[in-house]
C-alpha cells in the first residue's frame, strides 16, 4: 500500500515534468534567435528567467517600445510568412532565455509601455501571423533586458 501511495503522489510530479520539458522545447511560442541564443516567450511563469509586464501610463514604464510603420526605423523587425517559416531558428537549448508576460509587475521585472508614438527605447516593425506586436515587445525586452537607449540617455 505504501508504494501505492508513493506511485500516487509521484505521478504529478512526473506530469508537471512532462509538461514543462514539453513548454521549454516547444517552438509554438514566439521566439527569436540571436547568434547562439535563444529568447522564448514561456507561458510558464515560474520558469521564465525575465518577466514583463505592461501598461497604458508611460510614467510607470521602465522601457518604451514604439510600434513603426518603417522596417528600415525599426531596432528589431518581425516579418513573417507564418507557421513554419524557418523552423530551425529557434532551437531550445540551455542557452534559451525565456520569457513571461506577467499581468502585474514583477519586483526587478519590466515594464513597457507601448505606443505607436516615441520618445522610445526601442523601435519594431511587426507584420506577423505568428508574432503580435506586443508579443515582440516582449522578446525585444527580455533578450535586451530592458536597457536601451532612451535610459541611458536620461542618466
Amino acid at each position: 500500500m505504501l508504494r501505492f501511495k508513493f506511485l500516487a503522489s509521484a505521478v504529478p510530479l512526473f506530469a508537471a515534468a512532462v509538461f514543462a520539458r514539453a513548454e521549454i522545447g516547444s517552438v509554438s511560442h514566439p521566439c527569436i534567435a540571436l547568434g547562439d541564443t535563444s529568447v522564448a516567450l514561456t507561458s510558464l511563469f515560474w520558469t521564465a528567467g525575465v518577466h514583463v509586464a505592461f501598461t497604458d501610463d508611460p510614467a510607470r514604464a521602465t522601457v518604451r517600445v514604439q510600434i513603426t510603420e518603417d522596417a528600415d526605423a525599426a531596432d528589431f523587425a518581425v516579418v513573417d510568412d507564418g507557421l513554419g517559416s524557418e523552423p530551425d531558428s529557434c532551437q531550445a537549448s540551455p542557452s534559451t532565455r525565456l520569457v513571461s508576460i506577467a499581468a502585474q509587475p514583477v519586483d526587478g521585472g519590466q515594464v513597457v509601455y507601448l505606443s505607436s508614438e516615441g520618445p522610445a527605447d526601442y523601435r519594431i516593425y511587426v507584420r506577423s501571423k505568428t508574432f503580435s506586436p506586443r508579443e515582440a515587445a516582449a522578446l525585444i525586452v527580455g533578450a535586451r533586458g530592458g536597457h536601451g537607449r532612451f535610459q541611458a540617455a536620461s542618466l
